[in-house]
């Protein structure tokens, strides 16, 4: 993680006292470069000429001139990679508004304090910068083109990347999600956002996704001879819920490594569950039947959630990260948290936090009663290697 003195900080806030407490706390953190703009025309013509440039924009809302809101749409407009704090004084549920609005506008939105700004709670959001640094980093520098995809397809380029869900209470690895990885050979690790959807498109996502299972599946068999007890989760697309052949298939991969059905989680997304809702649930149907899990995923995003969970065998519910990261401080956010948890629980599935990013998260997740946790917090995506060494090391810590 990048360290708080190398980084580059412009504190946009009309009130001079109040700007002079932002920028001092930082000072206080550790950050040798802050720089001060007076309201949001004043911070954007520094960011169009700033070098180097800047990497977190700490900014008030309410501003003459140019407010805050039209800062971070010129911010999301120019495309650069600055990360954002919004430091407000407003009511919660505008500030939340606001957020949204953020997100909607493609800017990294690390969170929102209420002023004055807080040493603990600026480094906490500052924290997550080097989260946004590190997914940066497996995005491709140069457009990808079509043939390179197909041809890593042809060649096995994609591998699984594992993300460890740990039980709240305990600590104890309970499962892993397998996250599809392009090894390029000039562009290193590329996260699957450059190419998911144009495989897709393509009509070609069923071969990532039985490549990514048969790497889950030899791996989860690795993680029981190491004498690890956990499941393996695979994502499953929209395309992959209209093959009529797909459990039949899903069960033959894994057969083939020597494990179980039960072993396996399968992910869906409540968008791509609702799309087709009789091929998505003959399909759910008969891979619960052969005795696959199934976990829907980015729950409370869609507009029907529990008229889904009704209907679907669901053996999990993925608690989706945007309610999540913004629980700690965010009233209906929290509230999302809650009733998922709750329902859940009535249902008698397991509820997971996804995107569990800072201690301030797990700790309000553990005292809500959330059962498993997944989030950089816990650790980050990692290759089937770094995962079982990085196994071996927590029992070391935990023994």
């Amino acid at each position: 993680m990048t360290e708080i003195k190398a980084l580059r900080f412009l504190v946009v806030e009309d009130q001079g006292f109040q700007r002079w407490v932002a920028a001092s706390v930082l000072a206080g953190l550790g950050a040798k470069d802050v720089i001060c703009a007076a309201d949001g025309r004043e911070a954007l013509e520094f960011l169009s000429r700033a070098d180097p440039p800047v990497d977190i924009v700490v900014s008030d809302l309410d501003m003459p001139q140019m407010d805050g809101m039209e800062l971070i749409r010129h911010m999301g407009e120019t495309g650069r990679a600055i990360s954002l704090i919004v430091m407000s004084a407003l009511e919660r549920s505008l500030v939340a508004s606001v957020e949204q609005m953020a997100r909607a506008y493609g800017v990294n939105l690390l969170g929102a304090i209420e002023k004055p700004a807080s040493a603990k709670k600026l480094a906490a959001l500052i924290a997550l910068h080097g989260r946004a640094v590190d997914a940066r980093d497996e995005a491709p520098a140069a457009p990808i083109s079509d043939e390179e995809i197909d041809h890593a397809l042809s060649t096995e380029a994609f591998e699984a990347f594992f993300q460890p869900k740990v039980e709240m209470r305990t600590g104890a690895v309970k499962g892993a999600e397998a996250i599809a990885r392009w090894r390029h050979p000039v562009h290193g690790i590329i996260a699957p956002e450059a190419f998911i959807a144009r495989l897709e498109a393509a009509g070609r996502i069923q071969g990532l996704t039985d490549r990514i299972l048969d790497s889950a599946a030899f791996n989860c068999r690795l993680w029981r001879k190491s004498g690890l007890d956990a499941t393996v989760s695979v994502n499953l697309s929209l395309t992959s819920l209209c093959d009529e052949g797909l459990a039949e298939r899903m069960l033959e991969l894994v057969r083939a490594h020597g494990i179980v059905p039960h072993d396996v989680v399968f992910e869906v997304t409540e968008s791509a569950a609702a799309s087709d809702p009789g091929r998505a649930l003959e399909n759910l149907s008969r891979l619960r039947m052969r005795g696959f899990g199934l976990s829907i995923d980015d729950y409370g995003t869609g507009y029907s959630s529990m008229q889904r969970l009704s209907r679907v065998p669901f053996t999990e519910l993925k608690i989706d990260q945007s309610f999540v990261n913004n629980a700690t401080t965010q009233v209906s956010s929290r509230a999302v948290v809650e009733s998922s948890l709750e329902m859940a629980q009535k249902l008698g599935i397991l509820a997971v936090a996804e995107g569990v990013e800072t201690q301030a998260q797990w700790d309000l997740l553990l005292a809500l009663g959330c059962p498993l946790a997944q989030g950089y917090f816990v650790a980050r995506p990692m290759d089937a290697g770094e995962f079982l060494a990085w196994i071996r090391t927590r029992r070391q810590v935990t023994a």
